[in-house]
């Protein structure tokens, strides 16, 4: 299928070296709990996005009924045509930034991170309502060149409507990278990090994305009941009664 420009055009062509680079990725993400990790946040979808001409496919179906739409969308542009205007500026900002990071991170970690921030789309008729973007890259050719990503959209309007300007990198599988910059600081500033240790930072991450205090002892490599004891400070510090109101503080600091 041809290919159709679009704004982000502009942003990847700046960094070729992301997108085709000879450095080859054997491990597959685990893209099954990427997309887990936001089935209990609001109403989502999926699709894959073929790098080469931007056109797309395997969509999950909540695509059509989430934005009312009729018929799957054939390319990036229509999926960029419904976020709304005043958030494109910041969708390329954070774009940007998120190239930068994989690029210092390196490209042999290219498969096992994956990037997050929010803006506004159109879900009807005159109404755009806030959802949160995850992307990774999911399939590179023989060469080192970028083939697939998937990309998954949250409407998350039940937990915030107004924009954080966040944009994350994080590690998934066995890397825990953690990156975070606030685009427009005079807007939103982050304050649960100031709250919490490092090692408590590292816990809350891995809690907000899914993972069981088991499951962190044994990630991190410490025991079980240091995790409690995190687990406790951290919904002491973050003024959180339960793990669901720390997922959406979490969320709304831009953590996911």
């Amino acid at each position: 299928m041809k290919s159709v420009k679009h704004i982000l055009n502009d942003v990847w062509d700046q960094y070729p070296e992301v997108l085709s680079n000879q450095q080859i990725v054997g491990a597959i993400p685990e893209i099954e709990r990427l997309i887990a990790e936001l089935f209990t946040l609001g109403p989502f979808y999926y699709y894959t996005l073929n790098v080469e001409n931007s056109t797309l496919s395997n969509f999950s179906e909540g695509i059509l009924s989430i934005h009312s739409l009729k018929k799957y969308p054939k390319h990036l542009k229509d999926i960029i045509d419904l976020i709304h205007p005043d958030d494109l500026a910041f969708v390329m900002e954070a774009e940007t930034w998120t190239l930068e990071m994989y690029k210092e991170i390196g490209f042999e970690h290219q498969m096992q991170l994956k990037s997050g921030y929010s803006f506004r789309m159109k879900t009807k008729e005159n109404v755009y309502e806030m959802f949160h973007h995850q992307a990774i890259h999911t399939l590179k050719d023989q060469n080192g060149k970028l083939l697939e990503t998937i990309n998954i959209h949250t409407n998350i309007q039940h937990l915030s409507q107004e924009n954080n300007y966040v944009v994350t990198v994080s590690g998934i599988g066995t890397r825990h990278d953690f990156h975070q910059k606030t685009l427009r600081p005079e807007l939103f500033a982050l304050n649960i990090t100031d709250r919490l240790t490092k090692r408590e930072l590292e816990v809350f991450v891995l809690l907000i994305k899914g993972y069981s205090d088991k499951e962190i002892a044994e990630t991190i490599v410490i025991s079980y009941h240091t995790v409690r004891t995190h687990h406790k400070n951290i919904l002491k510090k973050t003024k959180s009664r339960n793990s669901k109101e720390l997922i959406k503080k979490g969320l709304v600091q831009g953590f996911l």
